[in-house]
């Protein structure tokens, strides 16, 4: 009888063991989740995921990086005290530590109170980012903004994990029982 108490608390404590490893897996893959001081989520459309950091400084000013499943990337600045208008072009100088996007193009656009402009670049993008140490953007001889892109390589890693999984994954809301044409059936929702 002794021989048999052992094995059964060595399988308990194995079981247990599985249970609370399942566990921290299942919360390091919930969404939205921290990535240092960056939050990694899904795109609302199932798409691609999107990393996001917020700044404390005047206007708080929150920065987002958007990957899509096809590689494409978005960059967003917001910020409450700035006055750009939606849809209002601008050509701005983006500066990583190791080169730059001089004359850049970028549009105005108004998200939760707070006012800035969204971008893209090529491909390879997210990996200069994670790259870099700051990122600093200029309106000609004006600074706009000056961030620390600290922890942007473990985050980056964890963007492109996430759309990574996202790839198996059918986009929702697409009209796919229609005709497989890629569009959405609400591309308003």
């Amino acid at each position: 009888k002794l021989s048999r108490i052992p094995f059964a608390l060595s399988l308990l404590c194995l079981a247990a063991m599985q249970a609370s490893t399942g566990a921290a897996a299942a919360e390091k893959d919930a969404l939205p989740r921290k990535v240092g001081d960056w939050t990694l989520a899904i795109s609302e459309d199932g798409g691609g995921c999107f990393l996001t950091r917020i700044y404390d400084r005047p206007g708080d000013t929150t920065l987002l990086l958007g990957l899509d499943r096809d590689g494409s990337n978005h960059l967003t600045v917001l910020n409450a005290n700035w006055s750009i208008k939606p849809r209002e072009r601008l050509a701005l100088d983006f500066k990583l530590t190791n080169g730059g996007y001089p004359k850049h193009f970028a549009v105005g656009l108004s998200s939760d109170d707070k006012q800035g402009f969204v971008t893209s670049f090529e491909k390879p993008f997210p990996t200069y980012l994670a790259r870099s140490q700051t990122l600093n953007i200029a309106r000609g001889d004006v600074p706009v903004e000056r961030l620390s892109l600290a922890g942007s390589g473990a985050a980056i890693a964890a963007l492109r994990d996430c759309v990574s999984a996202r790839k198996a994954e059918p986009i929702k809301g697409t009209r796919s029982d229609d005709g497989a044409d890629g569009i959405p059936r609400d591309p308003f929702a």
